[in-house]
């Protein structure tokens, strides 16, 4: 089969309005553990997984002995969001616009499965939709790149001839290891100034921003 041009997009955050309330749920879950972290910390860290916000919240020199737990307490909490869970301004709009350029159109979301499919039908974006990742489909969760080459494992994209769209400096670190160019999007609360010196090489406010701007944008030149 032959690889073609395709874009990938992260979810939460930058499709979906999550990144405040994962944030709130990890606070939760955390206190009830015995761990007072600021807010403010726990958002910088949103974007890993819990395979790896926890020891970055925590330290690696810990009993580690709760952490399933404390995953499961921030999952159930979280869970309690679902059903109220909102899209971004212009996120399907622009997963179609995608697709109408002839580019494959790839969700790389390391969100575990019944979460993926909660994020799709928030999205309401399936037939622009090549493929997606979930979780399952990746050692560990970014900064390492292995969602992004499941990703590109799954859907057949030339790594050539390929963006990644994401809106945490882990996913421009993710991006990276594998020499993706990423465009940041500031709608997960990280600022384009962040998100540029971590080395997106764009930035635009949220998915309707980059809509707006797409003929201009990186994307355009995939083709």
């Amino acid at each position: 089969m032959t690889a073609k041009p395709g874009v990938l997009f992260d979810v939460d955050g930058t499709l979906v309005d999550t990144t405040y309330l994962h944030t709130v749920a990890w606070w939760e879950a955390l206190r009830r553990f015995g761990h007072d972290v600021p807010m403010a910390e726990i958002h910088r860290g949103i974007g890993m997984g819990s395979d790896k916000i926890i020891d970055h919240l925590l330290g690696t020199d810990r009993d580690q002995d709760a952490d399933p737990e404390l995953t499961t307490a921030h999952d159930v909490l979280y869970g309690a969001w679902w059903e109220r869970l909102r899209p971004l301004p212009g996120a399907a709009d622009l997963l179609r616009a995608c697709a109408g350029r002839g580019l494959a159109v790839v969700l790389a979301s390391s969100a575990k499965e019944a979460e993926l499919a909660i994020l799709r039908k928030v999205i309401n974006a399936e037939d622009a939709l090549t493929a997606a990742t979930s979780s399952s489909d990746a050692a560990q969760s970014k900064p390492a790149p292995d969602i992004l080459q499941a990703a590109l494992d799954q859907s057949d994209v030339d790594p050539h001839r390929c963006v990644f769209v994401g809106d945490a400096v882990w996913d421009v670190k993710a991006a990276a290891a594998l020499d993706i160019p990423c465009i940041g999007l500031a709608c997960g609360g990280t600022s384009a100034a962040e998100l540029t010196e971590a080395g997106a090489i764009t930035t635009y406010a949220d998915p309707a921003a980059l809509l707006r701007d797409l003929g201009q944008s990186p994307i355009a030149k995939l083709g």
